[in-house]
């Protein structure tokens, strides 16, 4: 089992930055897969960016440029910085974790993030 702990959510105007971490723990192995979802109201959940334990970066079309997804595999956390912020950012963002080869899928509290236009 991994238990996943997300913060950093919260509102902002438009044109502003947010920066949200996701803490992992429990049975970690490599390689993983840690990222983030969204999910606005009345909409299915959408990838928004992903990184591999060896860094490899994926991002969503819709927030290149202007997101940036990291991890410390040390210390297990995913950090997403969201600049440039748009009022269709809003959603509730969700941590993802997925264990490669245990082809397993666990999925944090989710975190709001709302930007004020």
């Amino acid at each position: 089992q991994v238990q996943l702990v997300e913060s950093g959510g919260g509102l902002v105007q438009a044109g502003g930055s947010l920066r949200l971490s996701c803490v992992a723990s429990g049975l970690i192995f490599r390689p993983n897969v840690m990222g983030w979802y969204r999910q606005a109201p009345g909409k299915q959940r959408d990838l928004v960016a992903t990184i591999t334990s060896g860094g490899s970066p994926n991002y969503a079309n819709s927030v290149k440029g202007r997101f940036t997804i990291s991890r410390d595999n040390a210390t297990n956390t995913v950090f997403l910085q969201m600049n440039s912020l748009k009022s269709e950012d809003t959603a509730i963002y969700y941590c993802n974790f997925a264990g490669t080869l245990e082809r397993t899928n666990y999925w944090g509290q989710g975190t709001q993030v709302t930007v004020s236009s």
